[in-house]
C-alpha cells in the first residue's frame, strides 16, 4: 500500500503544462533552478510586488509600468529574489517586445528562473490551471493525514504492539522505516525485509545522514515531548516528495510518542528488537548471515570480533545489562522465556573470553538479588544464578549452534540433582552424560532408544506414575536401596517389590551395571524429551549421580 501524493508542481512541470506551450515559453535566466516548487501563481503588473508575496509564488505580468526604466527592472528582479519567489514569467507584447537584457541579467545573478512567453496568453488560464492542480493537491495531503493519523490512532487505541503499528507507516511510505534512540542504535524497524538489510548493512553512513540535513529521501522526524527528546523516526530512501515524507514522518512521530504515553518506551522497544534478534538467532529460521545486519545496528560490534553465547537462568535481564556496563563488556541481552536469558558477548579476538565470562559470573553473584553462590561455584538451595556457556566462537554462523548448546547445558544444570560442585561458568564439559543426551535428544535413534529400553514401564498410565520414579530415585542415588525407600516412604520390602516389577516390566537386572547404565541413559533422555519441570527433578534432587559411591544396600 502506498498513499504518496503526486510531486509538488515545479517550475518545469508548470512550464509543461499544455495551456502554457501554446504561449511559446522560452526560459532565459536561471535555468538551473527550474526545479524550484510552486506553491501558489500570482499576476501582478505593481512595481513593488515582492512586498504582497510570502514566498514559492510564480509572479506573472507584461511590464507595462516598468517599460524605459532600466532601475525599476533591476529592482523588480532583486525584490522578488527578496521575497524567494519560485519564477518570474513576462508576457512579451507593447511593453516589451522582446526579453529586456536588464531584468534578464538581474535573474541570472540572482537566479531566479525568469521566462518569456513569445505568443499572447490569457494568464487567468495559466491561474486557473495551476490553483486548481494546487488545490486538489492540497486537500489530497489533508485528506492523507488524516487518513494515517486515524490509522494510528486506532491501533494504538486497541492496543497494537509497536510492530503493528510500525508496518502501517511503511505501508504508507512504502519504504523501509527505522525508529532509534539519540545514539543511533535501532530500537525498531518495518518494511521489506531486504530492503531494511540494505539499509542495516549501511547503517553507520545512514545514521550520520539521518541525523543531519535531509535529502534523497532520508527523511525523519525527532520523538520526544516535554522539551525533551528521546529517539527518531526515518524514512529511508522515500521515493515520494519531501512535503509528503514530511507529512508521513510527523504523523508517525505523533503516534509513536502516543504509544509511549500509553505505556511504552524506547527502553522497552529497544528490548523487544535484541529479543527478536536473539530469539531468530537461537531458532535458527532466519540465517545468521541475516541477521547480522540486525546485530549491527543494535550496537553490537561485529568486525574482527569473536563472540561468547551465554545463556543465565535465575538472573533479570536488567541486571544483567547492569553488569555487562560495569564490566565494560559489550554484548546484547534478550529474555528466551520465563527466568531463561540470552547474553550474546562480543570480545577483540585477542582477549580472554573464558576468563571474561568467569569474571562477569563471579561479579553477576555478587549483585544484590542474584542469589546465593555455594563454595566452589554450585548452586544453592536459594536458587543462585547459572551461568551456562559455549565455547567463543570467531565466525557469526557458528553464533545460533553456540546460544543453543549454552541453552542445552543450562537446561542440564537446572535439571541435574543438587549438590554437584559446579564452576562458576557451566559448559557441557561440566554436565557429563546428562548434557550429552540433552543435545542428541531430538536425534529419533535416541528416541526409540529411550523409548525401546523404557517400554514396559510407558505402556501403562500406572506403572508411569507409580514406578517410573521409583526407578528415577533409585538410579540417581547410585542404586542405593536405603536411600530410596527413605525418598518415597516405603518399606524396605515394600520397594523390593516395586523394584522386582520393574526388572520384570523392562526385561532388565538392575544389579548388572551395563543393562543398569542403558536404563538410566533411556531414562534421562525420556525426560530430555519430556522437557520435565525442575521442580518433578527435586524429589530425586537430593541424591548423587548413580555412579556416585553410595553403597548399594
Amino acid at each position: 500500500m502506498t498513499t504518496a501524493l503526486e510531486p509538488a508542481l515545479s517550475v518545469r512541470q508548470v512550464l509543461a503544462l499544455e495551456r502554457v506551450l501554446a504561449g511559446e515559453p522560452e526560459v532565459v535566466a536561471g535555468a538551473g533552478q527550474l526545479d524550484r516548487p510552486v506553491r501558489w501563481v500570482h499576476v501582478a503588473e505593481a512595481a513593488d510586488v515582492g512586498v504582497m508575496l510570502s514566498g514559492g509564488e510564480m509572479v506573472l505580468t507584461t511590464g507595462v509600468l516598468l517599460a524605459g526604466d532600466r532601475g525599476a527592472q533591476a529592482e523588480y528582479i532583486r525584490s522578488l529574489h527578496r521575497a524567494e519567489a519560485a519564477a518570474v514569467v513576462l508576457g512579451l507584447g507593447r511593453a516589451f517586445p522582446t526579453p529586456p537584457e536588464v531584468m534578464r541579467r538581474a535573474a541570472e545573478r540572482c537566479g531566479l528562473p525568469m521566462v518569456v512567453l513569445h505568443r499572447p496568453f490569457p494568464f487567468a488560464e495559466l491561474t486557473e490551471e495551476v490553483q486548481s492542480r494546487l488545490v486538489r493537491r492540497k486537500f489530497a495531503a489533508v485528506s492523507l493525514s488524516e487518513a494515517v493519523r486515524t490509522a494510528l490512532t486506532g491501533l494504538i487505541t486497541t492496543g497494537a504492539p509497536l510492530q503493528r503499528i510500525l508496518d502501517e507507516i511503511a505501508g504508507h511510505s512504502a519504504c523501509p522505516v527505522v525508529v532509534t534512540n539519540l545514539a543511533h542504535r535501532v530500537l525498531a524497524t518495518a518494511g521489506e525485509r531486504s530492503a531494511v538489510d540494505d539499509v542495516l548493512r549501511d547503517w553507520e553512513r545512514i545514521a550520520r545522514q539521518a541525523g543531519g540535513t535531509e535529502g534523497d529521501g532520508w527523511v525523519r522526524a525527532e520523538l520526544g515531548g516535554r522539551g525533551e527528546r528521546w529517539g527518531r523516526i526515518v524514512l529511508c530512501g522515500y521515493r515520494g516528495d519531501t512535503a509528503t515524507g514530511r507529512l508521513l514522518a510527523d504523523r508517525a512521530a505523533e503516534a509513536l510518542v502516543l504509544h509511549r504515553m500509553l505505556g511504552g518506551s524506547a527502553h522497552s522497544w529497544e528490548a523487544q528488537s535484541v529479543q527478536s534478534l536473539l530469539t531468530d538467532l537461537v531458532s535458527g529460521a532466519v540465517p545468521a548471515r541475516q541477521l547480522l545486519p540486525r546485530a549491527r545496528a543494535a550496537g553490537l560490534p561485529v568486525n574482527r570480533r569473536m563472540f561468547v553465547p551465554l545463556v543465565v537462568r535465575g538472573v533479570e535481564a536488567a541486571r544483567l545489562n547492569r553488569v555487562l556496563r560495569l564490566l565494560g563488556l559489550p554484548g546484547l541481552v534478550a529474555e528466551l522465556a520465563d527466568g531463561v536469558t540470552a547474553v550474546l558477548l562480543s570480545l577483540a579476538r585477542d582477549q580472554d573470553a573464558e576468563a571474561l565470562a568467569t569474571h562477569f559470573a563471579h561479579r553477576l553473584r555478587t549483585e544484590p538479588g542474584a542469589g546465593r553462590a555455594e563454595p566452589g561455584g554450585g548452586r544453592s538451595e536459594a536458587g543462585a544464578a547459572v551461568v551456562a556457556a559455549a565455547d567463543a566462537r570467531t565466525g557469526w554462523d557458528d553464533v545460533p549452534a553456540g546460544l543453543r548448546e549454552a541453552r542445552h547445558v543450562a537446561d542440564a544444570v537446572t535439571e541435574s540433582p543438587t549438590g554437584l560442585d559446579l564452576p562458576p561458568v557451566v559448559r557441557l564439559r561440566d554436565v557429563h552424560l546428562r548434557g550429552l543426551v540433552r543435545l542428541l535428544r531430538d536425534d529419533p535413534h535416541v528416541q526409540s532408544f529411550a523409548e525401546r529400553e523404557l517400554d514396559g514401564l510407558l505402556c501403562g498410565a500406572d506403572a508411569e506414575a507409580e514406578l517410573l520414579p521409583v526407578l528415577r530415585t533409585y538410579l540417581a542415588t547410585g542404586r542405593n536401596k536405603s536411600r530410596t525407600a527413605q525418598l518415597h516412604h516405603v518399606s524396605r520390602p515394600a520397594l523390593y517389590r516395586r523394584l522386582e516389577a520393574i526388572e520384570a516390566r523392562l526385561g532388565a537386572d538392575l544389579d548388572d551395571f551395563e543393562q543398569a547404565a542403558s536404563v538410566h541413559i533411556a531414562l534421562l533422555a525420556h525426560d530430555a524429551q519430556h522437557m520435565r519441570h525442575p521442580q518433578q527433578t527435586r524429589r530425586a534432587a537430593e541424591v548423587t549421580p548413580w555412579n556416585a559411591t553410595h553403597p548399594q544396600t
